[in-house]
């Protein structure tokens, strides 16, 4: 063994002097003019450049269809253009569904209604912008009005309903409620209504992201007391992208389903 662990290391040391004279897919006489020109461009970078480019973009929020949306991509576009490149901005015609009314409500034993609002955190202004804002909400969940028994199933995955099935609990016409992670939190709807459930909701655990795991926001990383996850729900590994035209782009002439058709949307 002492004789092999010279012989390892010199191996090693072989392979990175090596690696500083060689660049994959160049030959060797090229790679000094290429680690010249890679060079000069990392000389161009500047880090301040990102820091005002992000609040730039992010001053005030910009989802899909926004009117500041449009103005990042045409200062994106500009901003191509003015280092040589051949950039335009594309338009393509998508479903995006947003809320018009938002109802949680435990009915009983006792009465809740849960507020669905996260509260501006003092010294963010970013928090403050009242009704511009995106609503806490799962993009691709179906219109509907439920009210059922609700039955805790962990984080909702295989492994939970096969617990729950053990201890002979069926959710078949409940509403589950499940936590977030443990799996991508458009699988949890699928298979909520895969097992017969007609309602689901998703929501985070202190214990997986909040004060549990450490500080929370503003003073330290973890989400704070009224901070909700956003996202979208549609059944994504069957098909990404627009719902209403599955495997091409969603121009303005082309071939849409029918909404209640378009099986990516939750059931």
């Amino acid at each position: 063994m002492k004789k092999l662990i010279p012989l390892f290391l010199c191996i090693g040391l072989y392979y990175q002097a090596d690696a500083q004279e060689s660049i994959f897919g160049f030959k060797p006489a090229n790679v000094s003019k290429e680690l010249s020109t890679e060079a000069a461009f990392d000389a161009q970078l500047k880090a301040q450049n990102l820091d005002d480019w992000m609040k730039l973009m992010a001053a005030e929020p910009h989802y899909v269809g926004t009117e500041y949306g449009r103005k990042n991509a045409e200062w994106m576009v500009k901003q191509f253009k003015s280092w040589g490149y051949d950039a335009k901005i594309e338009t393509y015609q998508v479903l995006f569904p947003y809320p018009k009314v938002r109802l949680l409500e435990l009915t009983g034993p006792t009465t809740y209604k849960a507020k669905l609002e996260n509260v501006a955190v003092e010294g963010d202004d970013y928090t403050k912008q009242g009704e511009a804002l995106l609503p806490s909400y799962n993009a691709f969940s179906t219109d509907g009005d439920v009210e059922a028994e609700l039955v805790f199933v962990n984080y909702g995955v295989p492994a939970d309903y096969e617990e729950l099935e053990k201890l002979g609990i069926d959710v078949k016409g409940k509403i589950v409620i499940a936590k977030y992670y443990g799996s991508w939190r458009g699988i949890k709807p699928k298979l909520a209504a895969e097992k017969g459930a007609i309602g689901c909701i998703i929501y985070s655990d202190p214990e997986d992201d909040g004060y549990y795991q450490g500080d929370v926001y503003p003073e330290g990383a973890f989400k704070n007391e009224t901070g909700v996850q956003r996202g979208s729900v549609m059944d994504m590994p069957l098909y990404p992208g627009d719902v209403l035209t599955p495997g091409y782009a969603a121009t303005k002439d082309a071939k849409r389903l029918d909404r209640k058709d378009a099986p990516t949307i939750t059931k």
